[in-house]
Parts: C-alpha cells; structure tokens; sequence
C-alpha cells in the first residue's frame, strides 16, 4: 500500500464541492434538485469578454505567456486597482494566476513557514485553513459574533497575535456570511496590523457584489504603512461571471509577486493565454461596467427575497448579509447540527445547502442565492416544508 505524504493526510476534501457533486448526481438521474451549494454566478460571462478569448484562439494566441501574466493584462489589473480600489501598484508588482484560490495558494506559500500562525476569522471560506495547513503553519480560528455581523473586531485581532503570528486573512465582502466591513472597521484592523507588524492577505473577490448603498474599502488603499504589509487577491469568477476560466490575480509587494511568480513556474506556469485576452478585453471595456451592475442589482433583488422568505420560516433566523450572494441562515433552534440538517433537507425535499460547520459555524448553513428566482423560491418553499416537519 501507498503510503502518503503527512500533507496529504492532513488536507480535507472541499465540503462545498462534495454537496455539489451529490447535486449533480442526483440531477443527472432525472431528481430535480434545487441547487444552492455552490458560489457560482447563474449568467453567462458577457459577451464581449467570450469574443475576445474565440479572436485569440483565431488568431493562434495558443502559446505560453509569461509565467506572471500578459505584461498588457497585468497592466490593466494594475491600472483596475489604481482606478477603483485606489491601490498604486506597478505592473511588475502584479501576478495573474490560475483562479483567485492559487493567488491565494501563492501567497500564503511564499509568506508561511512551519510554526507560524495565519489569523483566519470564523465563519471563513473552507479553503483558507486547508492552504494554512499545507504551508505548514496554524490557522488560528477567531470566532466573529453573528449578532455584530460576523466580522472581526480590532480588539479580537489584537487579542488573537502572538509572537508567532504573520498574517491576517481578511475576506470582505465574506464568503459564507456576506458581512462587508465598514471604512471604520477596516481602518481599525489596519492599525493593529501595523502595530503589530503582521501581513494581511485581503481577498476581495466579492468586492463588485456589494448592496444597500455601502462601498468597498481595501485595506491596502489606507496608507503606504498598511499597503506595504498587504497582498490584495482577486478574480474575474465573480464579477464577470468566469467561473470556469480559472482567472485570478494578487499584487502586493515586489519580494512577494516574485517568490510567488517563481513558485508559479513550478506548478501551472501561466494562467490560459486565450482566456487572459478575454480578460484583458473585460478590463478595457467601459460597456461592461453596466453588464456587471446588472447582476449586481439582480443578486440584491434576490438577496431581499431570499432574506423576507426565511424570515417567514419559524426557527431560523438570518442575519442580512451586505454582499456576496450567499445567505448565512442560523438553524440551532431546530435542534440539528449543519451537517444533519443539510443532509436531510437534500434527502427529503432535494435542496443542497452546505453545512456551517464546514466554514467553522455548526448553527448555520449557507445557501447560495446565484440561481433564478423561480429556483429560489421552490426551493425556498421547500425548505420551509422541510423546517415545518421538524416541529
């Protein structure tokens, strides 16, 4: 028998992608299963961004590019972050990576050592603390207060370092919860991480997803103290709907792009050359703004119908989430833990919902509302009937 690396012992499958493959097997032998599993835009990546990647393959772009990216494309993510997240990156100080998880991947891999500490607020996305454990060193969960929204306070950051701590991941707008941090939240965690002298990796993946009026802050746009301590990572899977185009990206500061650029070269080499042309055309076409506006006030308008019907369910409670497109219900007054719940809501009335406890959260479960209306709300009567028989 094979015996495996400790590594490769110690990493858990993606729980997300589990409910979803049962999902799909389920739909393919003819159950209709109403979806809710996995963080996945419903529309079709826009036009524009689909033409530029077939202009590409016809014109024979089919070759490696730099391991870091096309120097065009990396120039148009660093012209991005100038213009709308306020960020002052060169190109050289900018990577293009096979999907956002390998920028994170990247990063953690080329900042961690064995023993020391990444800080990872709970509820937090399952691949963080599985990226952690492969470099060697130790998530530490603090746990967020849902009735503040989920999100970490400076104190508990403050509370949470030790001398062994190097980096702070921070996911804003949040996948699972969907909390968004407020300008003066994130302006009190950059002064802790700056005290205290720690890296933060921001994930803003999200960061188009956002409702009510409120704006995104990233952190690495406060100073040129905080900026020079953050790795901001990101990606065209949520905004421009590219899911499958494993496009993503992290910019930071130059020892760190080219550590990480040089473990790039070892594992995918460059993201796809035709898909970073359609990348690229995303990037430079002002039309698009419009296209992506429209799927973020799609989400909303689903996020205030998915958030009224759980409100009408006795024995859940759900706090509203600012961004994103997942809603964080609680369900510990039905007595079941997450994973019951979750496997018995798909058993008996076919919804897929993953369970809290695989983001650090076992009151919760995490429906994703990147499905059409007519989905969400069978599901959402579903879900209802299947609470109701609990009782």
């Amino acid at each position: 028998m094979i015996k495996l690396a400790d590594r490769g012992n110690r990493i858990s499958p993606s729980m997300t992608f589990a409910i979803a493959s049962k999902a799909k097997a389920m739909k393919a032998q003819g159950v209709d299963v109403c979806d809710f599993s996995v963080g996945e835009p419903d529309f079709n990546t826009p036009e524009l961004m689909r033409e530029a990647a077939k202009a590409a393959l016809d014109a024979g772009k089919t070759k490696y590019t730099p391991t870091a990216g096309l120097p065009e494309l990396r120039s148009a993510i660093a012209e991005k972050l100038r213009r709308d997240n306020g960020l002052t990156y060169d190109p050289e100080q900018v990577m293009v990576t096979v999907g956002g998880k390998q920028a994170l991947f990247n990063t953690l891999m080329v900042l961690l050592n064995p023993g020391d500490e990444a800080i990872v607020p709970t509820p937090a996305w399952v691949t963080y603390p599985e990226i952690v454990k492969l470099t060697g060193a130790k998530a530490v969960f603090v746990t967020t207060d849902e009735a503040l929204g989920f999100k970490l306070s400076a104190q508990q950051l403050a509370d949470a370092v030790t001398p062994r701590t190097r980096a702070l991941i921070l996911n804003s707008p949040c996948n699972p919860t969907g909390a968004v941090y407020t300008a003066q939240e994130i302006k009190a965690l950059a002064e802790v991480v700056v005290e205290q002298q720690i890296v933060v990796i921001s994930d803003e993946i999200y960061e188009k997803l956002i409702y009510d009026g409120l704006e995104h802050l990233s952190i690495g746009s406060l100073d040129d103290e905080i900026r020079k301590l953050t790795v901001t990572c990101s990606g065209f899977s949520k905004a421009f709907a590219a899911t499958g185009w494993r496009l993503g990206f992290a910019a930071g500061p130059t020892t760190v792009i080219k550590a990480a650029t040089a473990l790039q070269s070892h594992s995918t080499s460059g993201a796809t050359t035709f898909a970073q042309y359609g990348a690229l055309a995303a990037l430079q076409a002002a039309s698009l703004k419009k296209t992506v506006e429209e799927m973020r006030t799609t989400f909303q308008a689903r996020r205030d119908l998915i958030v009224s019907e759980l409100e009408q369910i006795s024995g859940l409670t759900c706090k509203m989430p600012r961004g994103a497109f997942y809603a964080f219900p609680n369900i510990s007054q039905t007595g079941l833990d997450s994973m019951t719940f979750c496997e018995q809501l798909l058993d008996t009335e076919q919804v897929a919902t993953v369970p809290g406890v695989a983001f650090g959260a076992d009151s919760n479960i995490r429906i994703s509302y990147a499905a059409d209306t007519a989905t969400l709300r069978e599901g959402l009567a579903r879900l209802h009937r299947f609470v109701a028989s609990l009782g």
